[in-house]
């Protein structure tokens, strides 16, 4: 999968999209349909509430897709970092969520540092492994 980031602002607050890591839990628009509309073109929409719905609808993505910053702070923080332990909890029939501040190393030798959130693949369906992509729910995947 593409390395893509999207980004959506009403001038206040940026929402950052990252296509590889959604886990299509639902969590974006199963409360602020007004600003995350899967059905509409673009998705997102963040002039739909206050900055401060926005965020709090963001924080809830379990798998770090969507992060958010605030426009007038000037360092690039795109994601909270998570200043806590490492929580793992595995997602009935879905992923494995790892919260906190981590490091994956790839195959190849490659780090990526992950905040806040990484969902893995358990289903062994992913087109982004080690990272879940949804396939889970594709092949109904049970576990």
């Amino acid at each position: 999968m593409k390395n893509i980031t999207k980004k959506y602002t009403n001038g206040e607050v940026t929402i950052v999209w990252k296509p590889e890591l959604c886990i299509h839990s639902g969590n974006c628009f199963g409360g602020l349909n007004e600003v995350f509309d899967p059905k509409k073109r673009p998705w997102v929409s963040p002039d739909g509430t206050t900055s401060e719905k926005i965020v709090n609808q963001v924080k809830k993505c379990p798998s770090g897709a969507l992060s958010y910053y605030m426009n007038n702070n000037t360092e690039d923080a795109e994601a909270v970092e998570v200043k806590a332990e490492t929580i793992i909890e595995p997602k009935r029939n879905g992923p494995l969520l790892v919260y906190g501040n981590i490091t994956v190393k790839d195959s190849s030798g490659t780090e990526t540092k992950k905040k806040n959130a990484t969902a893995f693949c358990r289903c062994g369906g992913s087109g982004n492994k080690p990272f879940c992509d949804g396939t889970h729910k594709k092949i109904d995947f049970k576990g």
